[in-house]
């Protein structure tokens, strides 16, 4: 406790600018701080301040002191508040945007839950597959599905996932199963088009990450119908396992081509400030977490 009321009290007279200063804020007499500072310095070995009877100046060691005390100081106090705020009820609003899919599936059925443990709190989400400006738009959390190499970005890791590719047992019996990301030339491939361009299928050979233009008779913008296409035996996908996950595990689909699956495209929660997160991002974050950490989740939601 000595330790850290020398601390406060270097600090208070190097902000201040005089031992009398800090003496007035603190409420003691101006010999108490003098001791502390003497106290202080014998403790480290180093002067950190100058001191005559008019002024005081740092010493090239007190300034670099200065700095690491303040950022102790500053972190302590976040820590503190932090945990202040982990003792409140979260309330007001939380505006939350995921991509339509997957949000349909994975964010809009736990938000009940999520509620009836924080009821000071309304929650609006928007689902779309754009990725929306976080400050711009007002909206405090965003579900990305993507592999974060944007180090402005802020996120959460909330699950691991990756893209595989799936046919129906009936395909696969009718036109046999692709052997390399080479043969997908010879397929009918379900391919996702935005916007007038269509999305390739990206791969991991020799090392390296592939992106194939696949080609097919079935094209459309919404990953739910080539989902539903791909089960009804019309060609391959190139999917999320949170999406077809369940029906890889009853047999509904197969995948292929296992061992050219790319790495990436896992689950993050996207937010814009890092220090002080509002208790009602922190909260729905850990939510989420803690929902998606259960293996049986992924294989009991459809």
């Amino acid at each position: 406790m000595d330790q850290f009321k020398q601390i406060t009290t270097f600090v208070e007279v190097a902000n201040r600018g005089s031992l009398s200063a800090a003496a007035r804020a603190e409420g003691v007499a101006p010999a108490m701080i003098s001791r502390r500072l003497d106290a202080l310095e014998e403790r480290l070995g180093v002067k950190l301040i100058q001191r005559t009877t008019r002024k005081i100046a740092l010493t090239n060691e007190g300034t670099a002191f200065l700095d690491d005390c303040m950022r102790i100081l500053a972190d302590l106090e976040e820590a503190e508040s932090s945990v202040s705020e982990r003792s409140s009820n979260a309330s007001g609003i939380l505006t939350v945007s995921a991509p339509a899919g997957f949000g349909r599936q994975h964010v809009a059925p736990l938000i009940p839950s999520f509620l009836a443990e924080h009821s000071d709190l309304r929650l609006t989400l928007s689902l779309n597959d754009r990725v929306v400006d976080l400050i711009g738009e007002g909206v405090d959390v965003a579900i990305r599905i993507a592999s974060l190499t944007d180090s402005n970005l802020i996120g959460v890791k909330l699950a691991d996932n990756k893209r595989v590719v799936v046919a129906a047992p009936s395909y696969i019996k009718r036109y046999g199963a692709p052997k390399s990301i080479d043969e997908l030339s010879g397929h009918n491939c379900l391919a996702f088009s935005s916007d007038g361009s269509q999305r390739g299928w990206t791969f991991r050979q020799n090392g390296k990450n592939v992106t194939v233009k696949v080609e097919g008779n079935m094209v459309c913008n919404d990953g739910e119908v080539l989902h539903d296409w791909a089960i009804a035996g019309k060609g391959l996908a190139w999917r999320s396992m949170w999406e077809v996950g369940a029906e890889i595990e009853s047999g509904k689909l197969v995948t292929v081509l296992d061992e050219y699956t790319a790495p990436g495209n896992d689950i993050y929660a996207i937010f814009a400030q890092r220090r002080h997160l509002p208790l009602r991002i922190r909260s729905f974050i850990d939510f989420l977490r803690q929902a998606y950490s259960d293996p049986f989740y992924w294989k009991n939601v459809e």
